[in-house]
């Protein structure tokens, strides 16, 4: 929402008056255990990364954060009927598991904190409860979640994992909501989640009530949080979110909010792609990747690439030597999909989950349309773009928001250029701007503009 930033920062002003010292460092123990964050339906590890540059830039150390990357990220329509490049409640349980695993092998620890959002939450609590999760759990904290459904019908779809009537949700909210001896927290928006609305527009029932609420996400026996005017993703990756997260992890406010800048970050990631209407967490063996510094003001080429790869079965590439200051271009090329080429900002920490993953031309539509000619898309992954948001492409409002919908509930937004010469088109939101470059002479190609924040 518009007013976020000036928010966080009456917030932060708020925590600064009690913080320790900008970057002291947060002794591993207790207050720091290893942390495994657990990402939503169609999202990736990657949903994380700008968490985990403000905890790394907290002094929280670098090896005690894991984020969990489930291969078939979205859930199907009924959880007892299999389907392509879906993940049942189950697998996405083992999914947490394997990873609260590896997270206890590489530090030595007894238990781990868990942070999760959307589908996460439920996924987390799921492995509480169900998966062995009880004695390797010190804590949760949990946002944006769909705690009892994003909709109640007792009648049909009993079997849905989103039907708070269905038999997933009831079985997991049975007794107490809360697992015994897990500290619980939960971070929710006040009314702008379009997960937690009493009309069914954003479940394609519009004018028809859900049979949940605003505070849906809620659980009984937890440290319920809301956090006005955010969003959906915003409830785990907005300013004010990370602050609740990191009190609630490690007992004390953060001492900032800026990412602190590293000399010589090594960025790395995996190349995923699209299969069965969704994207998955699979790796695209075969990919070819080139990364090209370009000029933050027009997003024209610097010089050749700094990086030409092939990746390999696990479609990893990297690492990248990057430079702090300097956006980058990564051009993707794999069988199926038309070249890509994604545009991003600067990378000021090292990171390991720069994903890139490579979508079909409809996956992107405008107000349900797909346009035609040279395209530049962008995209929101960490929020949505809100009608009273300050958010531009090509020098316009995001064209996807509707006008009359005070809930933000688009992410991507895309702009046709008509021009015959290549040009450039910027996109930005809320102080971040990132520039593109058109190819008209390669129709056939596809232009993203990934934003941060």
């Amino acid at each position: 929402m518009a007013t976020l930033s000036r928010r966080a920062l009456a917030a932060f002003a708020l925590v600064l008056a009690v913080t320790p010292a900008a970057g002291q460092d947060v002794a591993r123990g207790d207050s720091a255990p290893p942390i495994v964050f657990v990402h939503g339906d169609r999202e990736g590890a990657g949903f994380w990364t700008t968490t985990l540059w403000r905890f790394e830039s907290n002094g929280y150390p670098a090896d005690f954060l894991f984020a969990a990357d489930i291969d078939n990220p979205a859930a199907p329509t009924l959880d007892t009927t299999p389907e392509p490049n879906r993940s049942t409640t189950e697998q996405a349980a083992e999914a947490v598991a394997a990873t609260v695993e590896r997270a206890l092998g590489a530090t030595g620890a007894a238990r781990v904190a868990i942070v999760a959002h959307g589908r996460g939450c439920q996924t987390a609590r799921n492995y509480v409860k169900n998966f062995g999760g009880a004695e390797k759990v010190a804590r949760l904290v949990l946002a944006g979640c769909l705690s009892h459904g994003a909709y109640r019908n007792a009648q049909d779809q009993r079997d849905a994992e989103f039907n708070g009537a269905g038999h997933f949700l009831t079985g997991l909210n049975a007794g107490s909501e809360v697992p015994e001896g897990i500290p619980t927290t939960v971070l929710r928006s006040d009314r702008f989640d379009l997960y937690a609305q009493p009309d069914g527009r954003f479940i394609g029932l519009p004018g028809k009530p859900t049979g949940v609420s605003y505070d849906a996400p809620a659980l009984a026996g937890a440290e319920n949080i809301v956090l006005e005017g955010v969003d959906h993703r915003e409830t785990a990756t907005a300013p004010e979110a990370f602050i609740a997260i990191y009190k609630a992890v490690t007992g004390q406010p953060p001492a900032r909010l800026e990412i602190e800048p590293e000399a010589e970050p090594q960025v790395s990631g995996e190349i995923s792609g699209w299969a069965n209407g969704a994207p998955t967490n699979m790796p695209l063996e075969g990919a070819t990747l080139s990364v090209y510094a370009v000029d933050p003001a027009t997003g024209e080429r610097r010089g050749e690439a700094v990086l030409r790869q092939t990746v390999g079965p696990d479609g990893r590439y990297g690492p990248l030597a990057a430079d702090p200051g300097q956006p980058y271009e990564f051009v993707v090329e794999a069988a199926g999909y038309p070249t890509t080429r994604i545009y991003r900002g600067a990378f000021p920490r090292s990171t390991a989950i720069a994903d890139l993953r490579l979508y079909p031309a409809e996956a992107a539509p405008v107000a349900g349309r797909l346009l035609s000619g040279e395209v530049v898309n962008m995209m929101r992954p960490r929020g949505d773009f809100g009608i009273d948001d300050n958010a531009t492409l090509d020098a316009l409002p995001v064209a996807s928001r509707p006008e009359a919908e005070p809930v933000p509930a688009v992410w991507i937004s895309a702009v046709a250029v008509t021009e015959p010469q290549p040009r450039t088109v910027l996109g930005g939101f809320d102080g971040e701007v990132v520039a593109a470059r058109t190819t008209p002479d390669d129709s056939a190609d596809v232009a993203w503009i990934e934003l941060r924040y």
